[in-house]
């Protein structure tokens, strides 16, 4: 294992909402190398409760990874990712992407208070976090039957690299280079493992939920500011075809596309392909056994409900790494 590097704190001014490889570099890090870093939210407000960025998902980066090289992977681990302030929002009905149309017609309006949470949006409710207690609790509407208060559990909805060629994808659609995920595994003590496709890597995050349930069905998470501290190594010749998420306990291949572009099925099949190779190829099963591994221990997860899927296993599932 590399040493650890620590490295002063990394404040960003500026913030790009899209995953170019022409935007100025924010810093230039070294593999093994502790940084530490600040995300502003999906709306542009700072920890302070300051208009820094432009919505939506404005992004912290990008950081060129020295020594990163097209045809290699980079491994970034996710030391902390916390929330930083003690507010959050999120919209108030489910997207229709999640229903069925009929369901949804005349059962309420997605208004709510306009400009009383962020000024210029309409469809907002405000979140208190309890970053203390780790709960997060809607303040208002108020219901009669539920309080609306959960665990929190903060994730970062974008984590991407310059994509491939030309191509300058937003911050609000994912691919094979990460971007707005939204997966809600990637929390604090994760990897995220990207391919590389520009020197540099040119790693970009984003988009802090203090929670947020499996497909974001309405669209978002309780979208909030956020404290990273992360690393990362350098996979030489290593390539990836899509992005991969590690834990302690579980390995999590994921099929990211943007979103209402492709169906979830393709998603799914993407996720599943990717992990017949993880398995052939790092842990050394025959095709077939990974087949029958996939069938009787995998998992499925819809990351988001427009496009996504991902396909993960327990770890004590897995053979051992020869």
């Amino acid at each position: 294992m590399l040493p650890l590097l620590l490295a002063a704190a990394i404040n960003p001014t500026a913030f790009y909402n899209s995953f170019d490889h022409r935007h100025p570099v924010l810093a230039r890090i070294q593999p093994g190398e502790v940084v530490e870093t600040r995300t502003i939210d999906a709306g542009g407000i700072d920890e302070h409760g300051k208009r820094a960025g432009v919505r939506g998902n404005p992004l912290t980066g990008p950081f060129h990874i020295e020594g990163a090289e097209p045809g290699d992977s980079i491994e970034v681990r996710f030391r902390k990712i916390r929330t930083n302030r003690d507010w959050g929002f999120s919209t108030f009905r489910l997207g229709l992407f999640s229903l069925e149309p009929d369901s949804i017609e005349g059962l309420y309006s997605p208004i709510h208070k306009p400009n009383s949470v962020i000024e210029g949006r309409d469809a907002i409710v405000r979140w208190r976090i309890d970053r203390q207690a780790g709960k997060v609790r809607l303040e208002d509407p108020v219901s009669r039957v539920h309080k609306l208060e959960f665990a929190a559990k903060p994730m970062l909805g974008c984590v991407g690299v310059a994509a491939p060629g030309v191509f300058a994808p937003t911050s609000g659609i994912s691919g094979p280079y990460g971007g707005n995920m939204d997966y809600n595994r990637i929390n604090e003590g994760t990897s995220v493992f990207l391919p590389v496709y520009h020197p540099g890597a040119l790693l970009f995050l984003g988009d802090g939920h203090a929670l947020q349930a499996d497909g974001e069905p309405n669209g978002t998470g309780v979208e909030t500011s956020m404290e990273v501290v992360f690393e990362v190594l350098v996979h030489k010749k290593k390539p990836l075809k899509n992005p991969r998420v590690t834990s302690p306990d579980f390995i999590s291949s994921v099929g990211s596309q943007p979103e209402f572009v492709s169906s979830l099925d393709r998603g799914l099949r993407v996720a599943t392909s990717d992990m017949v190779d993880w398995l052939v190829t790092e842990y050394k099963m025959e095709p077939w056994a990974a087949h029958l591994l996939i069938s009787y221990a995998g998992q499925y997860d819809v990351v988001t409900v427009g496009g996504s899927v991902a396909l993960r296993i327990p770890r004590n599932t897995l053979p051992a790494v020869p």
